[in-house]
């Protein structure tokens, strides 16, 4: 029930996760079971037997406080469906909802994994080799050294496992790349990376991320989520630039058909639906969470990469990895 365009999104999404995938994914539906069903057999006339409504009567809406929220309303169906994985009963859980409420509820019935003080929000932008992971996108806003190195390790072990990379280089975000330059936190950080057994590359520059120098771009959640923000206006900027240069003007628009193919696929890995949503790394479960105003193509893809991450065992590998610092 979480997102600007719930649940219609939610369930065209879902349904297109099931379409995509014929075999081996169930869906579990959480929120009040009348509006869902609604929902389902208008789209489809029928219900589909591989996804299930499981009934939550309570909402958690953007506007509320993320534990306060979690007090009041424990049948809601963010607290709803993380309690269906804590149980055993779901491999993962996705929402389009409020994030402060997702993460706190995340790690409060979930769970942190052995040897991780603080999960972090990854977050994904296309690079000149690929795809950059910059951990941490805003769940931690002031951070340690040590908590800025758990982030390295688990970003490592997600963008080896998710994107086939066998030793990901790690950078520290920072304002030079001299190793004596940054903050506290960020000369600390620079200390325990530089000894983590990690390919660690030393301290990177705002730029850096899109030139693809590092496949994993670590540094605190203020500075993070503000690059996030900062990202996803890219797209919207240069599609508002471009019909306004060719806004009245019928030979530019004419010059332009050639190239929109181009352009329309190159800023393709710049968009978030593509993705669907960001992984909160570091709680004993898979707990995804989306924009919320999530189209059912970024629900599909959040669900699809859900199911990658449990196939994949990541949390079993960032667990196997932290229990020798314990």
């Amino acid at each position: 029930m979480g997102g600007d365009f719930a649940p219609g999104n939610i369930v065209r999404g879902s349904l297109d996760a099931l379409d995509r995938q014929p075999e081996g994914l169930d869906i579990l539906l959480v929120g009040p079971q009348d509006v869902l069903r609604k929902e389902i057999t208008g789209l489809r006339g029928r219900e589909d037997a591989r996804l299930t409504v499981v009934h939550a009567s309570e909402v958690i809406t953007m506007e509320d406080g993320a534990t306060a929220a979690l007090k009041q309303k424990k049948d809601s169906s963010i607290a709803v469906g993380l309690r269906l994985q804590g149980e055993g009963r779901a491999d993962a859980f996705v929402s389009a909802g409020n994030t402060g409420a997702v993460m706190s509820a995340s790690t409060l019935i979930l769970g942190r994994i052995p040897g991780i003080s603080r999960p972090t929000i990854g977050a994904f932008f296309p690079s000149a080799s690929g795809v950059c992971l910059l951990v941490d996108a805003g769940a931690n806003v002031d951070c340690k050294p040590r908590h800025l190195l758990e982030f390295g390790i688990m970003g490592s072990i997600y963008t080896s496992a998710m994107f086939g990379i066998g030793q990901p280089a790690v950078g520290l975000l920072n304002v030079g790349e001299e190793q004596t330059k940054g903050n506290e936190a960020a000369l600390g950080a620079h200390a325990l990376l530089r000894t983590s057994g990690l390919n660690f590359i030393g301290n990177v520059e705002g730029r850096d991320i899109l030139r693809g120098r590092a496949d994993v771009v670590v540094c605190d959640g203020f500075t993070g989520n503000i690059i996030l923000k900062f990202g996803e206006s890219v797209p919207a900027f240069f599609r508002q630039r471009i019909s306004g240069y060719v806004a009245d003007k019928p030979l530019r628009k004419l010059l332009m058909v050639p190239a929109l193919g181009t352009l329309r696929a190159s800023m393709k890995s710049m968009d978030y639906e593509e993705y669907g949503g960001v992984p909160l790394l570091g709680v004993r479960g898979v707990s995804i969470i989306g924009h919320g105003k999530s189209t059912p193509k970024a629900i599909m893809n959040m669900i699809l990469r859900a199911k990658e991450m449990v196939e994949k065992n990541i949390n079993g590998r960032i667990e196997q990895t932290m229990a020798p610092a314990r």
